[in-house]
């Protein structure tokens, strides 16, 4: 059996940090009320000039360095990102060519916080049925570009970042499984509910937000779905070595691990530092992780994310 392994981790920030005493002086807020209710201390800002396929680029790049192999042996790209460059061509064919990785399969993945599961998820199938041996995953997104930045609900809530892992096959086990869903019904209680006609943006192309039902829908979902996991590959909670989660709010977190019986000492948090990076935030935080040794070979690692449209998801891996 052919399994997809992880060989290599990178992440980018952008060098702007926007702290939430900065935030006191745009809005309407304060840094004890941004701490309190979702532990975000700060969060980074893309520059004018930076547009999502620059951030998946220097986090690409780290991967492939971690990874110890030339780019040109990556045979599969795909991007996860709400917010690509352009409508098209994708994010990820600008990607492939800044990376210079000439002819291989390219596209983006779009399930908004979840994609980044849902990238691993396709590219590990990709692996797995012998399509392709190595495979690239970024997760990459400039949020800031559709925030408003006079709604104090939400503008608080995002940062800019990217992450990557590099995949490969092999015969040792990897990626144990992978679990996506979704609900288009629950679509309105979170989105960017704008589209182009005639180059003119209709509807409000910004990020709104239910926020106490999006709350409750996450935890649930979140809680449901890693049990999935767990009992597809006979393991208990107590199993895991690591969970590293969508880092949307650390409420949602804490309350999804109390569910689920980890404790916070075994949940990699790096909301604080980031804010909810969306699509990036789950590899980022495997790429911090994985660099300061808290995750070693063959530890269980659970990856679990839920975002806009709704969608969700969770990744067992064996480290």
């Amino acid at each position: 059996m052919k399994y997809a392994r992880v060989i290599g981790t990178g992440s980018y920030l952008p060098e702007k940090i926007l702290t939430n005493h900065d935030l006191e002086r745009m809005v309407d807020t304060s840094d004890e009320w941004i701490r309190t209710r979702t532990g975000i201390a700060q969060r980074h800002i893309a520059a004018d000039s930076e547009m999502a396929s620059d951030l998946a680029l220097n986090a690409s790049r780290e991967a492939i360095k971690a990874g110890g192999i030339d780019a040109r042996e990556i045979e599969l790209v795909i991007v996860a990102t709400t917010t690509p460059d352009m409508i098209f061509p994708s994010t990820a064919c600008i990607l492939q060519d800044k990376l210079g990785i000439g002819d291989c399969a390219a596209f983006d993945v779009q399930a908004v916080c979840s994609g980044f599961i849902y990238a691993l998820a396709t590219a590990d199938m990709f692996i797995r049925a012998g399509k392709c041996q190595t495979a690239l995953v970024v997760g990459a997104e400039v949020y800031s570009r559709i925030l408003d930045w006079s709604d104090r609900s939400t503008c608080v809530l995002f940062g800019d970042g990217a992450g990557a892992v590099l995949l490969t096959g092999d015969e040792r086990p990897g990626i144990l499984s992978t679990h996506l869903h979704a609900d288009g019904s629950q679509s309105k209680i979170l989105s960017a509910p704008a589209n182009i006609c005639g180059g003119k943006v209709q509807g409000k192309p910004f990020v709104v937000m239910e926020g106490n039902t999006v709350f409750k829908f996450a935890v649930k979902v979140l809680e449901e779905v890693v049990h999935e996991a767990l009992t597809e590959n006979n393991l208990k909670s107590s199993d895991i070595d690591w969970l590293i989660p969508h880092q949307a709010n650390i409420r949602i977190i804490a309350s999804t691990a109390k569910k689920l019986g980890i404790p916070m000492d075994k949940v990699v948090a790096t909301v604080d530092k980031h804010g909810n990076t969306s699509a990036a935030s789950i590899p980022l935080a495997i790429d911090i992780a994985a660099r300061d040794g808290r995750i070693k070979s063959g530890q269980h690692v659970l990856l679990e994310g839920v975002g806009g449209g709704f969608t969700w998801g969770a990744a067992l891996i064996r480290w």
